[in-house]
């Protein structure tokens, strides 16, 4: 088993989920925004790339919510994550579904060791902010895509309106989020995402937001990236 105090992990990060990992699919719990904006970060995906009969890999999976959503496109997915628990989740939850998907244990690091050039699409979402170095999960996600595949990257801004919106707001005063679930610090700015896939061979073809209205409770794509924004990006052939 992989020490995981010498790989690119936050033990807390890991600790944080596991301790909710029962609940990632329940649709009313804290893992209710992230099967709110599933939908947005898949038409997201298929739009640049397609999906349908494409080997994707999912890095930071959890309990499956993404990972699900490509199989059911039509994809051959493989899902990653560190959090045992909240994989066991997402193996369980494919009796319910159905669907097949390759779910392990392993860092990206890791598996871009054993298996470079091997995806069609590699999609990361919501976990660069989790972890202690996003460059090297960027860089692990270029060498597994395929040349001329694509990397899709989802993550928060840094400014003083994310950190109103995505902690202040969504964590103490609508208590979407559990209290503690972002560290401000680790947001990244999307020009600092750019330089860490423009270094390691990765074209930016697209950066959209993803904003939320507490009013309507409705997400959706826009031009906005100060808080939430997704990043579409293309390896050279």
């Amino acid at each position: 088993m992989t020490d995981t105090h010498t790989i690119n992990v936050d033990d807390g990060e890991i600790a944080k989920f596991s301790a909710l990992a029962h609940k990632w699919w329940d649709k009313t719990s804290e893992f209710k925004p992230l099967h709110e904006i599933n939908p947005l970060r898949i038409g997201f995906i298929d739009q640049h790339s397609g999906i349908k009969d494409l080997k994707i890999l999912d890095v930071g999976c959890g309990g499956g919510i993404l990972s699900e959503g490509l199989a059911e496109r039509g994809a051959q997915v493989t899902g990653i994550d560190l959090a045992e628990k909240s994989l066991k989740v997402a193996k369980l939850h494919l009796f319910e579904s159905g669907l097949t998907i390759d779910y392990r244990k392993i860092p990206v690091e890791e598996l871009a060791a054993a298996e470079p050039e091997s995806y069609d699409v590699v999609t990361c979402m919501e976990m660069l902010e989790h972890v202690p170095s996003p460059a090297s999960i960027v860089e692990a996600c270029a060498r597994l895509v395929k040349p001329g595949g694509w990397v899709f990257f989802s993550t928060l801004n840094r400014n003083p309106k994310s950190y109103l919106l995505a902690v202040v707001g969504a964590e103490y005063v609508l208590n979407m989020l559990p209290r503690g679930t972002h560290d401000y610090d680790k947001f990244i700015k999307p020009s600092e995402l750019a330089r860490m896939t423009r270094t390691v061979g990765l074209d930016t073809v697209a950066v959209t937001g993803m904003t939320f209205n507490p009013l309507t409770q409705v997400y959706k794509l826009t031009d906005d990236t100060d808080v939430n924004y997704l990043v579409a990006t293309r390896k050279g052939v």
